[in-house]
């Protein structure tokens, strides 16, 4: 299998971690933030862009997808990789939360799940074994066994049943998967009950995947609930192998993450904020759109080296969002993708040198969400 994780570095004062994932699309530094591009794109940006910014991998969205263009339209093109002009490393969702999202658009049963399409209400279905041939068919280095994610929030009951189908929909996966060059993983599902969540995990750690996705958080739950799962989850996961929070990005959340050992992120958060002309700084986030920035003539922030920043001021930026012009939207979410890029090249760094605590202290000090 082209796929490899070693974990280079263990914190001294928390459950952070280093470490190099290898894909056949290249190599990446974690823990890592990625960027999602639902559509095939991250919205707004080009691939030479997220070059320029550090972005080592991001995220498409095998449900959209699979509904248009086609897997098998991104099959013949060559792949994802080749379809979207990015040749570095892709993950791929499962699906299962945007069916999930469906609400009433979609019945679950044991084989699968019926829904019917957001774009013209056609009628679909998609099994664990469909999820695999349409992951496989666009060509990921990591793809996601397809899972379901029980709402918050929901009885014990409900939340069991979820627990197990997904199981048994992991199983399925594994036995349908069958592209050496991409890595599976699995999803920890379980909701707020600590003890599903343990079930859970040790049962999929039973079938050995390659790495562990941990779904069915950032759905509505406080944030303090989402931590004290993480601190009781995180540790049961193996060690040798990647963790991933699923649909999480924003600063915060991500440092919380990492304080309890998990090494990869991804959320539309801070290119849906970009899109309301909402940046992100250390400060905290800023509405640029705002009338108090319409004689600000500096920078969104002062010493990021992002496009945005070097070359516009946030007067231009607000004037371009008010305007309806395409260049604002563009400047807002190169910023706050420079951003987190950043932000998880400086949680390296102070992993790196036993001082993520530190670091943490000051930045949540400075952003607003002081300890």
């Amino acid at each position: 299998m082209a796929f490899n994780f070693t974990v280079t570095k263990e914190c001294k004062n928390s459950r952070a971690r280093l470490g190099q994932l290898e894909t056949t699309h290249g190599v990446i530094q974690t823990p890592v933030f990625m960027p999602v591009g639902t559509q095939a794109t991250v919205k707004t940006t080009t691939p030479h862009e997220l070059e320029e910014l550090g972005v080592e991998i991001i995220l498409s969205n095998t449900y959209h997808l699979y509904l248009r263009p086609g897997s098998d339209v991104v099959a013949e093109a060559g792949g994802l990789h080749q379809f979207m002009g990015w040749n570095h490393p892709i993950l791929t969702d499962s699906g299962g939360f945007q069916v999930f999202s469906l609400g009433p658009l979609r019945k679950i049963a044991e084989e699968g799940v019926t829904f019917r399409s957001h774009l013209d209400g056609s009628k679909h279905f998609i099994s664990p074994e469909k999820s695999m041939d349409i992951q496989m068919e666009l060509g990921a280095d990591i793809v996601m066994a397809f899972d379901e994610c029980a709402p918050y929030p929901a009885e014990r009951e409900y939340v069991k049943i979820s627990k197990d189908l997904t199981l048994r929909w992991a199983k399925r996966c594994q036995q349908a998967h069958t592209r050496d060059d991409q890595a599976l993983f699995a999803i920890v599902q379980g909701g707020m009950y600590k003890d599903l969540r343990k079930e859970s995990a040790l049962e999929l750690i039973e079938l050995d995947f390659p790495g562990y996705g941990i779904g069915g958080l950032s759905v509505g739950e406080p944030k303090e609930i989402m931590y004290e799962v993480l601190e009781d989850l995180v540790p049961l996961l193996p060690g040798k192998k990647p963790r991933y929070l699923m649909g999480v990005g924003s600063p915060d959340c991500l440092i919380e993450g990492v304080l309890r050992g998990v090494d990869m992120f991804d959320c539309v958060w801070p290119t849906r904020l970009a899109r309301h002309g909402m940046v992100i700084t250390s400060r905290g986030n800023m509405a640029v759109r705002n009338l108090p920035f319409a004689r600000d003539f500096t920078p969104i922030e002062e010493g990021c080296k992002c496009y945005a920043c070097r070359n516009f001021s946030r007067a231009y930026i607000r004037h371009l969002l008010k305007a309806n012009e395409v260049l604002g939207i563009r400047l807002t979410t190169i910023h706050n993708i420079a951003f987190l890029t950043r932000l998880m090249q400086e949680i390296r760094a102070a992993i790196a040198a036993d001082q993520l605590l530190e670091y943490s202290r000051h930045f949540f000090q400075a952003f607003g969400t002081e300890k």
